[in-house]
Parts: structure tokens; C-alpha cells; sequence
């Protein structure tokens, strides 16, 4: 079933819409939907490596945006949609400790989160429930974010074709290893800090 939802994104990421579909997908996880865009932004990129970067920068833009929206709904409506948001991923008596990382690391906390697994849409949350500096949260944001999606998408244009074999041959292992990566960055937030 994965593989052939591979392969429908796969033919899907040449579409018109891809690129939307790119952006609006990093928005939502920034703020708070659970699959990341590197699926996408992987798929993407892999169909046409020449365009690696450009899918890179509009997944940037996206989850900048979507980070601000977090930051947004903290700050504004979290006790309306962030709390039920926060709720839904089961770290609820987390929360306290994050405002503590704020207060200890302030624009690294928001950077790990955004370079890492860790759920960076609890951290966009958050970081508006507590106030942070906004400027802080969105230069940490950008440059996190960027790194991370730019990281990706630098590998799959140096490497193009010769990645998407990898990927094609190794690809059930690869899906459980995102998966569990995944799972990874969310227990680490919920149990070591």
C-alpha cells in the first residue's frame, strides 16, 4: 500500500498543483498537521532533481509561514484550538517544560525543534503561548527550517538519479525508518524533556 502510494506521489509531484500542494502542506505541519513535507519535498525532488532547490525554498517559505501561524495560534488561541492541538499528540503535561527550554535556550529550543524530529509545530505553538520574542522565534525559524529542507534537497540535486534508484530499491525500509524517525522526535519530546 505504501509503495503504491509512493508511486501515485511520485507521478502526482509533476502535476500543476505539486508546488502548492509543497507550500500548503508545510504550512499545516508547522502549525499543526503530523506528516512532514520532506515526504513530499523528497518525492518532488526526486522526479526532477533540477529543481531540488526551488522545492527546498518553497517548503521553507511554507513552514516559515506555518510557523508563524503556530506562533499565531498560541498566542492568540490557545486556550480555543492550541491546547486541543497540543492534546491530540499527547504532550499536555509537556508544555511546562517547553516554557523552561524557552526560558534556558530561548531561539536554540525553537532551532533544534525546527532542525530535528521533535515536533516543531508544539514549539510554534508554545513559543506564542509564552511570548518569546517574535523576531527571535522568526529568524531561529527561518534558519532551522531552512537548513533542514535545503539539506534535503542539496542531496537529492548532487545526487539525482542515483538517489532515486536508492530510494526505489531500499524503499519499504526507508518509509519504516521516516516512520519511526518520526515517532522518534516525539517521544524524545515527550519523555526526556
Amino acid at each position: 500500500m505504501i509503495r503504491r502510494l509512493y508511486d501515485w506521489v511520485l507521478a502526482w509531484s509533476r502535476s500543476p498543483y505539486s508546488v502548492w500542494a509543497l507550500f500548503f502542506l508545510a504550512v499545516a505541519e508547522s502549525s499543526f498537521f503530523p506528516v512532514p513535507p520532506d515526504t513530499l519535498l523528497v518525492v518532488m525532488a526526486v522526479a526532477l532533481p533540477a529543481r531540488a532547490y526551488r522545492y527546498a525554498l518553497v517548503c521553507s517559505l511554507g513552514s516559515l509561514l506555518g510557523g508563524c501561524l503556530g506562533y499565531l495560534i498560541g498566542w492568540q488561541f490557545m486556550s480555543l484550538l492550541g491546547t486541543k492541538i497540543i492534546a491530540f499528540y499527547g504532550l499536555e503535561d509537556k508544555v511546562a517544560e517547553i516554557g523552561s527550554l524557552y526560558r534556558r535556550y530561548d531561539a536554540w529550543a525553537v532551532a533544534i525543534a525546527g532542525f530535528t524530529p521533535i515536533p516543531y509545530k508544539v514549539f510554534t505553538l508554545t513559543a506564542g503561548m509564552f511570548k518569546i520574542d517574535f523576531k527571535v522565534f522568526f529568524l531561529a525559524s527561518l534558519v532551522s527550517r531552512s537548513a533542514r529542507f535545503f539539506l534535503v534537497g542539496g542531496l537529492i540535486h548532487r545526487f539525482g538519479p542515483g538517489i532515486q534508484a536508492f530510494i526505489e530499491r531500499y524503499f519499504n525500509m526507508l518509509a519504516f525508518a521516516l516512520a519511526a524517525v518520526t515517532v522518534v522526535g516525539f517521544l524524545v519530546l515527550k519523555y526526556l524533556f
